[in-house]
């Protein structure tokens, strides 16, 4: 019998879930093995922008030319995780004319559609942009949702027969005779945890090659092969805002910078980033002032930002890559290429290759080109169709209709599912049982609900990610509750608890930094329902009152008023939204 080449893709952000589709549908025998949920790392903390390449026109024009092609084929090949928003490069009354020129030049020798608009043509696109703007440049910039189009990447994978591990840490990577034939992974004990093998179990997977596509942590994969990979994790912060300030990406036209973009997202803006390079892709300080310049500094663009309600705030760990003798010390200096390292001729170690570096818009590509090099290993010679082939939800668009009176939907929440969903509306929201809506401010019914869970199990935050439900404005105040009651019957009530409980938690990371103003009084209440209400807080302590904003203005020695930590005799003082006043937590 004819023997199946076999491939070990660790990694299930939107690298490794390509791959893994990539070689499914070449016909390998492929399983893939991800520490967490899938877009556990990088790809679920990114801002969510599909990139025109008009970032790197200037800086890193390879860049820019791969990002414009990949931004055209997913346009076509994930519709149902894409909104088409435009962009803007905008520049304000300070901002150089020479890099404006620079800009809208090197857009144009990249083969990215650009358009010059005046100040007064950008704000009638635009019309909370500040009057400041003196002219702007228009490129296809889009938003993505990551986690949809990874768990459609993932799905199809396992069409083609991939087996696809979550909460399976690699632990050690199998080397024998001077080549890898594998690794041994922990898969993460508990409720709701989805893979195939007991939980809490150790498993040694062979495989004919080895691909390392975990991003930020090809370093720790490498070092458990005994060979470098040299990766520099570089932290962004990112920052949710309560609405969708703006229907368009907003860039500030000038070197690339903190705080210099915002992304229409679903019914969100996020606010981003920084660069600040970090040793470990998980353990590295949470600046929270950070989070205040992100709201400052955006403001000169977008004034209404200044009193708009923040939701969230997160951190993700950028995986760049920096080739041995380039010498870069500057983290925004290294470029968003990717690169494929071969092991086996870079370090004599057959059986594995390394690929690291680029950026989420170009993920396809990346997948593409080391499935041709593992093909290339193996002596396949099947091609690459990825490009051709839709995801799964993309295959046909013309199902994105309104969908009030054929499924008894309210047209907005219709609309939502159907955006959501794609060509699967119909196998979904097509059902005879009551649909009401779980999640409001995300427009989620149960018929979605139910179908997340029938691919996750019990894990709620699997279900989050498939879903966007309890990722609106009340971040999950109203619904982590309904959302867990959907487990039963299938699931017991410790098992319930758990979910709900892991939900709850994830929930509160990305809020504790934006303690002020509403979004404290939300957290509060969010506190007062799980906690209290439903004992979900089974040994509560709010003894320590200094975990909370502090609210009024109280007087110093000196007469000086003082909100929070931040005297308001400091300009930057905002009654309440100080630096102080944030983060008394």
């Amino acid at each position: 019998m004819t023997h199946t080449p076999t491939v070990l893709v660790i990694g299930g952000g939107s690298t490794g879930c390509g791959i893994a589709r990539d070689l499914a549908m070449r016909g390998l025998g492929v399983t893939l093995v991800e520490q967490g949920n899938l877009t556990h790392g990088t790809t679920g903390r990114m801002h969510g922008l599909l990139h025109s390449g008009g970032r790197y026109a200037v800086s890193d024009q390879a860049s820019a030319r791969e990002c414009i092609e990949e931004n055209r084929i997913l346009r076509e090949i994930a519709g149902h995780c894409v909104e088409m928003t435009g962009g803007l490069f905008v520049q304000l009354e300070d901002d150089p004319d020479e890099y404006f020129q620079r800009k809208l030049e090197g857009c144009r020798e990249c083969d990215i559609p650009a358009e010059v608009l005046t100040g007064e043509e950008a704000r009638e696109r635009e019309p909370y942009l500040t009057r400041e703007v003196k002219r702007a440049i228009a490129v296809p910039d889009g938003a993505v949702d990551p986690f949809r189009l990874c768990v459609a990447n993932a799905a199809d994978a396992e069409e083609h027969g991939a087996r696809i591990e979550t909460h399976a840490a690699v632990t050690d990577v199998l080397v024998e005779d001077g080549e890898v034939v594998g690794v041994e992974v922990e898969h993460e004990s508990g409720p709701g945890k989805r893979n195939h093998a007991e939980s809490g179990t150790t498993e040694q997977i062979r495989a004919d090659h080895v691909v390392n596509a975990t991003g930020a942590w090809a370093g720790r994969v490498g070092e458990m092969a005994g060979v470098d990979v040299e990766v520099r994790p570089s932290k962004g912060v990112m920052v949710i805002m309560n609405t969708r300030q703006v229907d368009t990406v907003i860039n500030r036209c000038r070197k690339k910078g903190d705080a210099d973009i915002i992304v229409p997202h679903e019914t969100t803006a996020i606010l981003g980033t920084t660069d600040v390079e970090v040793d470990d892709p998980e353990d590295y300080p949470e600046e929270r002032w950070e989070v205040d310049m992100m709201i400052e500094e955006l403001s000169g663009l977008v004034p209404i930002l200044a009193d708009a309600r923040t939701i969230r705030s997160f951190w993700g760990v950028r995986p760049l890559y920096e080739p041995p003798g380039t010498g870069t010390t500057d983290p925004t200096d290294i470029t968003r290429d990717f690169f494929l390292l071969d092991h086996e001729v870079r370090d004599s170690l057959p059986g594995m290759t390394s690929i690291v570096g680029g950026k989420f818009t170009t993920y396809r590509l990346m997948a593409e080109k080391i499935s041709n090099h593992v093909c290339e290993k193996l002596g396949v010679t099947a091609g690459c169709h990825t490009a051709e082939e839709p995801l799964p939800g993309s295959e046909d668009f013309s199902v994105l209709r309104n969908y009030m009176d054929e499924f008894g939907l309210r047209s907005p929440i219709g609309r939502r599912s159907v955006q959501r969903l794609g060509s699967r509306a119909d196998e979904v929201l097509k059902t005879d049982e009551p649909n009401p809506t779980i999640c409001d401010c995300e427009a989620v019914t149960r018929a979605e609900i139910q179908d997340a869970i029938e691919g996750a199990g019990s894990d709620l935050n699997a279900v989050r990610i498939r879903t966007r439900a309890s990722m609106g404005n009340c971040q999950g105040g109203f619904c982590c509750h309904r959302m867990a009651s959907e487990l039963h019957p299938r699931h017991d009530e410790e098992t319930v608890s758990a979910a709900w409980d892991e939900l709850v938690q994830e929930r509160w990371k990305g809020e504790r930094h934006a303690l002020w103003g509403e979004g404290l009084s939300q957290a509060a209440l969010n506190y007062q329902l799980h906690g209290t209400t439903m004992s979900l807080d089974r040994e509560p302590d709010v003894s320590d009152l200094s975990a909370f904003d502090s609210g009024a203005e109280t007087a110093t020695d000196g007469g000086e008023r003082t909100i929070g930590s931040r005297s308001s005799s400091d300009p930057r003082s905002d009654g309440g939204r100080s630096k102080g006043g944030r983060h008394g937590d």
